[in-house]
């Protein structure tokens, strides 16, 4: 049986969603998400045998938001993840990312081992930290106007995205990755969101119901929280420089949507090729056809048995 309820860990207040026994196995979404991104994810790992917990990550939902810009670095998110399975009463636990959630998950296995037996990452392949900065890199390039950029600056995006939340949600989750040109680059005078449509028709993966949710979630936090992730893009590269190189050893599995333009763009294309150098134990990459950025839920069959085989294979 389904259940929610706030734990205190790393010194925020977690709330999560929870069903099953067994082994534990945390799932951790990315932006705009929630929990609740895993819904379908939850009764069927949980009913496989495991333990299965989806916080609201920092910052998102009804778990806490710190104001400090600087409290949402990789060391933080992740520490909130080993700070949570503690807190849980375990010791180990498979994690699972989606998203920004991937980072999270990748970085948990990389930096503690001990802790975290098996890693699966979902549209954001395992880190490869760059030669440089990744906001300076852009520029570098020549790239003013990536999504990444945008979101540097507070209140820019905050104050688009919670104009009309109902049509961010729309926007975002209707028209999720697919079109980077559209979706990850940022036209002046345009915004993030473009041209949105409040007539936009809803993808068949998304009910009227599961929009609401988001919506009224993010109505009551705002969007300045995961927004943070973004503004210590470079303040990540610079505190894992002890990891360059480093590869993740335990058992791991990679799953993405072949219409999703963070793994064949800018962001991911060059990584997914030769991610096994990362990822030396890497057990299944699954390119899941048709499928956008939100794979877990537009796909729903096919990423549960990719992950329960896996889970079951690394314990």
């Amino acid at each position: 049986m389904l259940t929610s309820r706030t734990i205190s860990a790393n010194d925020i207040e977690i709330f999560l969603l929870e069903q099953g026994e067994g082994p534990l196995v945390l799932l951790c979404h990315g932006w705009p998400e929630l929990s609740y991104s895993w819904r379908h994810q939850i009764p069927a790992i949980a009913a496989a045998g495991f333990r299965v917990v989806a916080p609201d990550m920092r910052g998102f939902g009804r778990t806490s938001a710190p104001a400090d810009i600087l409290a949402y670095s990789l060391f933080d998110t992740v520490g909130d993840m080993v700070a949570l399975v503690a807190a849980l009463g375990e010791k180990r636990a498979a994690i699972v990312g989606h998203d920004w959630g991937a980072p999270v998950a990748w970085h948990a296995a990389l930096f503690r081992p001990d802790v975290f037996s098996a890693v699966a990452g979902l549209s954001v392949p395992p880190p490869s930290r760059g030669r440089g900065r990744p906001l300076k890199t852009l520029r570098d390039g020549g790239i003013t106007n990536f999504y990444w950029q945008y979101f540097q600056a507070p209140g820019v995006a905050e104050a688009e995205l919670e104009r009309d939340v109902g049509l961010t949600m729309r926007t975002l989750l209707g028209r999720g990755f697919s079109d980077a040109a559209a979706s990850l680059f940022v036209e002046d005078g345009k915004g993030f969101l473009g041209n949105p449509c409040a007539d936009r028709p809803r993808p068949d993966w998304l009910g009227e119901a599961d929009l609401s949710y988001f919506t009224e979630a993010y109505q009551k936090s705002g969007f300045r929280g995961g927004l943070n992730w973004y503004r210590n893009l470079d303040r990540n590269w610079e505190l894992t420089a002890p990891w360059q190189g480093a590869q993740i050893h335990q058992p791991s599995l990679f799953i993405a949507g072949s219409k999703d333009s963070v793994v064949t763009g800018l962001i991911g294309g060059k990584r997914i090729a030769d991610m096994e150098r990362v990822l030396p134990n890497l057990k299944r990459k699954l390119i899941i056809e048709g499928a956008g950025h939100w794979v877990q839920q537009e796909r729903a069959a096919e990423v549960n048995a990719a992950l329960i085989a896996f889970l079951r294979a690394a314990q």
